[in-house]
């Protein structure tokens, strides 16, 4: 039997039926029958007399719309009914939302004792502390992210196709909020130590107060998108998110652990993050076609200037960062490895969405990292379509 007052506790013994003794049979005297006064019944009403309400509903007019139309639907300002899935307008939406969920996975599903091992007595100190700070970032950036999409974006999506994918992104980014926390306390590391770097580290506090200055404005739920000056703004914080934030901070805020991983250590984070760089890639890839269907929709024209201070300010903020956890070079990467991948990343997103390349002439710096972010190596995982999702259970390494 469940225990409503405390539902995570063993299930309760029902209880046994009381075994007791029949009872002699009693005569109970019977209350003397007593007429009531006139006065006393003139008032009262009958039984038959009573009359329920009727429900509210029942009483009102049914309402005379048409169907909903898919091609009046829009992005955002939407007038059509917000409840109704379908017709869908925008189908690829909904297919952003099923491949999303063949990815289901969990962090206990990888194995991370040879982490344990590596940290105490492979890593060096440079190594430990790259590894170290790439969490404390990452797990800070992934519980902001949730906030943005959930209180931000989500609710100002008139499109329901939108909003269901939205809300699958909501959970993916707890669900990597956890590994993090899962890969800090297998470690061992000090939760309240790692978790307060953002706070008190300036180089990384710096990349945090960035995204929340960016993204801040947006996170209110009385702004109107019709006015245009909250529209470009709403615009704008929206390609950071997509374009910056998830897709060059996170894609290359990874590779520090994937070049341990190519040495053979802290494999089992590596995976981790390999399993959150594939939702990363439909979430980025995602906001950077809405963010691209709003600027056809609503015609919007962004400041060109505005646009390349944009890319200028995370690009300072991730030289900075880079400059930190990289201060000594580990083997295999350096700073000027991150910080050239983060320009030749951002020229890609910057082409995306239909922008003007922020660093022209920016090389790869780090040409493994595509194919090691990718699972199954057959293409390059962040560019094109999600066709090759299992489940985390079926992962094997190549």
């Amino acid at each position: 039997m469940l225990n409503w007052d405390d539902p995570f506790s063993a299930p309760l013994a029902a209880p046994a039926p009381e075994q007791t003794a029949p009872k002699p049979e009693q005569v109970v005297p019977q209350p003397e029958q007593v007429t009531p006064a006139p006065e006393q019944t003139a008032n009262k009403p009958s039984v038959s007399a009573v009359v329920v309400d009727k429900p509210v509903f029942s009483s009102l007019p049914l309402a005379n719309v048409a169907p909903v139309n898919p091609d009046d639907k829009r992005v955002i300002n939407g007038m059509t009914d917000i409840n109704q899935l379908a017709p869908f307008k925008y189908p690829w939406a909904w297919d952003y939302f099923l491949n999303a969920n063949k990815n289901h996975w969990t962090p206990l599903d990888i194995n991370m004792s040879q982490d344990v091992h590596d940290y105490r007595h492979n890593l060096t100190l440079e190594e430990r502390h790259v590894y170290e700070n790439v969490l404390s970032y990452l797990t800070t950036s992934d519980i902001l992210a949730m906030r943005n999409i959930g209180l931000a974006v989500m609710e100002k999506m008139s499109a329901p196709e939108l909003q269901i994918y939205q809300a699958r992104q909501v959970y993916e980014e707890a669900l990597h909020t956890w590994t993090y926390q899962h890969c800090i306390e297998t470690i061992g590391l000090d939760q309240s130590e790692i978790y307060n770097r953002y706070r008190v580290v300036p180089e990384i506090n710096q990349k945090i107060q960035l995204a929340n200055a960016r993204l801040s404005s947006i996170l209110r739920s009385d702004i109107d998108l019709h006015d245009r000056d909250e529209l470009e703004n709403f615009v704008m914080a929206y390609a950071f998110f997509g374009g910056i934030f998830e897709g060059c901070w996170f894609y290359n805020g990874f590779s520090p652990i994937f070049a341990l991983q190519r040495r053979g250590l802290m494999k089992g984070t590596a995976e981790q993050l390999q399993y959150i760089m594939r939702d990363e890639v439909l979430h980025a890839s995602f906001g950077i076609r809405v963010v691209k269907q709003i600027i056809k929709e609503e015609n919007v024209k962004l400041d060109p200037r505005k646009v390349q201070q944009m890319w200028e300010e995370a690009d300072a903020a991730e030289e900075t960062y880079a400059g930190y956890i990289l201060r000594d070079p580990i083997l295999g990467y350096s700073k000027e490895a991150h910080v050239g991948q983060f320009r030749f990343i951002a020229n890609r997103r910057a082409k995306q969405l239909g922008f003007e390349e922020p660093f022209p002439g920016a090389e790869s710096t780090l040409p493994w990292l595509d194919e090691q972010a990718n699972m199954r190596k057959e293409k390059n995982f962040f560019e094109t379509k999600v066709t090759e999702y299992q489940t985390g259970g079926a992962l094997k390494w190549d």
